[in-house]
């Protein structure tokens, strides 16, 4: 278990990155964002996600890539939500129209502090104040790290607010289990019989849509493809208990990944506009060179009849349960 120095935040203060070890993991975390920067399996020469050795990348060419990203993960359409008769607007930071990942400043764009840490652990603490990017309440976030064995990290989210307040965090990482120029070989199953269509902004249209006959249906693994996606799949309509529900796995390496959550929903993003520059080792990173599985809420929940509550109120604490599983043929 390590701690360095990693760079400065805009700000000027610094940014740590926190490396713990355990079940065949190593896995380094950044507390800008509490981004996942690297993560290596015993025996593979190659990192499992996409990131980079500094920090100006994060910025830019990474942004959102790793992070823990909210308070409100994905999109909110027009930037607008109401709660109990009273309207909010949010900062549209996507395509000057929408709210997405929080908006600007979100999580994944916020210095998190270390409270508590050890080989194979780590705690990372944020206090967001009532009223950044136009959400109500203070809320604060802690993101209990771990690697418990068997090839697993997990991630624990827990957070309070005094004000009711939408709340979904999702981790972003970008996977690649083979080092790969592209992801599209790699095999993905995903439990879900629904998905969420988008308009061109890519905010759902209150459709919940059958999979059955379509390229959305991936019930039975198969290659992600050219296809192009970035949708939410409904693998639940209610937060519910720690459960499968992703595998990805890559023939040329014989890697496998399961994806647990106790979350709703899936996005898959297929890594279409990915454009890193600067890469761990010096990688360059093009399109479809990592993939995305983010457990979350569904995007624009809030403003979306007929889906699972997303609105925390306070005395009753959101807490998100992820575990990403590795293994080798």
């Amino acid at each position: 278990m390590s701690i360095t120095d990693f760079g400065r935040a805009p700000c000027g203060r610094a940014v740590e990155r926190i490396e713990i070890s355990g079940g065949g993991l190593t896995a380094a975390f950044l507390t800008w964002g509490a981004t996942l920067q690297d993560l290596r399996l015993a025996g593979t020469p190659f990192p499992l996600v996409l990131g980079s050795d500094r920090f100006a990348p994060y910025l830019d060419s990474l942004l959102y890539s790793g992070a823990l990203v909210g308070r409100f993960s994905n999109r909110l359409g027009g930037g607008r939500f109401a709660i109990d008769g009273r309207t909010y607007q949010t900062d549209r930071n996507s395509l000057g129209r929408h709210t997405l990942h929080g908006g600007q400043e979100g999580s994944g764009q916020m210095l998190w502090r270390i409270e508590d840490h050890g080989p194979d652990r780590l705690t990372l603490v944020l206090v967001v104040p009532d009223g950044h990017m136009g959400f109500p309440g203070d809320l604060e976030v802690r993101a209990h790290i771990s690697l418990p064995g068997e090839g697993t990290l997990a991630l624990s989210v827990v957070a309070n607010c005094n004000r009711p307040t939408p709340c979904s965090f999702a981790q972003h990482s970008y996977f690649n289990l083979d080092d790969s120029a592209e992801i599209t070989g790699h095999q993905l199953q995903i439990h879900a019989g629904h998905y969420l269509p988008v308009d061109t902004d890519l905010i759902p249209t209150g459709e919940i849509a059958d999979v059955t006959g379509t390229r959305f249906d991936f019930r039975t693994a198969r290659a992600v493809g050219h296809s192009g996606y970035d949708h939410n799949f409904c693998t639940s309509f209610a937060r519910g208990e720690l459960r499968p529900v992703a595998e990805l796995s890559s023939p040329a390496s014989g890697l496998h990944l399961t994806v647990e959550t106790t979350e709703p929903g899936l996005q898959f993003y297929d890594g279409a506009h990915l454009d890193i520059r600067e890469g761990l080792n010096g990688r360059l990173h093009g399109s479809k060179s990592g993939i995305a599985l983010e457990a979350q809420a569904w995007p624009d929940a809030p403003n979306f009849p007929g889906a699972p509550e997303t609105i925390l109120r306070p005395g009753t604490p959101l807490r998100q349960e992820l575990r990403y599983v590795f293994r080798r043929d």
